[in-house]
């Protein structure tokens, strides 16, 4: 990305930070310059002689499902510059149908008059398949059959399992990072001064945030969140069928290529291996540049195990006791 473009990015994220006027603004001109966009697209659709040529292929959709501060944006990054394809972010599409199907009590759903019900589910199933291209499509309307779309839901991963089963021909990435680094990351992410916390708006009025003022709460309630989320996202990708990849965030940091290498194997996305080993280089860490990242900044530090000096023993205990069966699975001799 030119030195000029980056800045720009830059000064209008600091902006935005710092104006809620400005702010409303900017994404008011984002929704009108989107519904364009879409007016163009569906007249582009019209006018091809009733073959469609438009839209979204589902065997080309790649979902990332995680939980926050393990990767996400980064893996997003790479696959982004290694395929012709869209990106959907963070579209919270699993989180909508997931948390409610998630919380609804076993009598509910044996219920036919319960919209998500077990006795209607391939009914249900059905429309929220067309909901997804739809709606996917709606987001990114110059999209064509041809290309991959990227799906990075961090927030969406309980409701993997549903969308899975809608998608069957669909492509899914497992991307898996030790609960307590999570922990710590998302931490540090909502202190006061830090980059979730002015996005929150907070510094305008002087607040604090829960990281600031019941830590450890925070971290259990994070720990809670990782597990329900990367809990559903792995019952997932059991039962899924189709093309899949589960990868720690640990990994992909110790050895880029490798891991990268491996993804485009097991989704069977064709790469040059040169093309992989640069966009991999590109994004490195070392790439980052060094205004962005440190602590309190998006680009935290990207450092597995980490948490050892970011989390008190208590907090780190807590994470522990909460997340111990995913532990035990994914970080065998790390658990406790």
């Amino acid at each position: 990305m030119p030195v000029v473009v980056r800045r720009l990015k830059r000064s209008i994220k600091h902006a935005l930070k710092r104006s809620p006027r400005f702010k409303s603004a900017y994404f008011r001109l984002l929704g009108l310059y989107h519904g364009v966009r879409l007016k163009s697209a569906r007249l582009r659709s019209d006018s091809v002689g009733g073959v469609r040529t438009d839209g979204v292929d589902p065997e080309n959709v790649v979902w990332i499902f995680c939980t926050g501060r393990s990767g996400s944006t980064w893996l997003r990054g790479m696959m982004e510059e290694l395929v012709s394809c869209k990106v959907w972010e963070e579209p919270k599409v699993g989180q909508l149908f997931g948390e409610f199907y998630d919380k609804a009590r076993e009598s509910r759903l044996v219920s036919t008059n319960f919209v998500m019900g077990d006795p209607t589910r391939e009914v249900w199933t059905r429309a929220l398949r067309d909901f997804v291209l739809e709606t996917a499509r709606a987001s990114n309307p110059s999209i064509t059959s041809r290309q991959y779309l990227i799906v990075k839901e961090p927030d969406g991963a309980i409701g993997a399992p549903l969308l899975m089963e809608a998608l069957p021909e669909s492509r899914m990435v497992l991307l898996v990072r030790d609960p307590r680094d999570v922990a710590a990351s998302a931490l540090d992410a909502m202190k006061k001064g830090s980059w979730r916390h002015e996005w929150h708006d907070w510094h305008a009025t002087g607040r604090t945030g829960p990281a600031d003022e019941r830590p450890d709460a925070f971290v259990k309630r994070r720990a809670d969140k990782y597990v329900r989320h990367i809990g559903n996202a792995r019952k997932a990708y059991d039962a899924h069928e189709g093309r899949k990849a589960l990868i720690r965030y640990e990994d992909l940091k110790t050895n880029t290529l490798g891991a990268m290498r491996y993804l485009c194997s097991a989704l069977e996305i064709s790469v040059q291996e040169d093309h992989l080993a640069r966009v991999v280089e590109k994004h490195a860490w070392e790439n980052v540049p060094r205004e962005e990242k440190g602590s309190g900044k998006f680009y935290r530090k990207a450092t597995p195990g980490g948490w050892r000096k970011d989390l008190t023993s208590e907090q780190a205990r807590h994470v522990e006791k909460i997340a111990a069966p995913l532990l035990n699975e994914f970080y065998p001799s790390d658990a406790i």
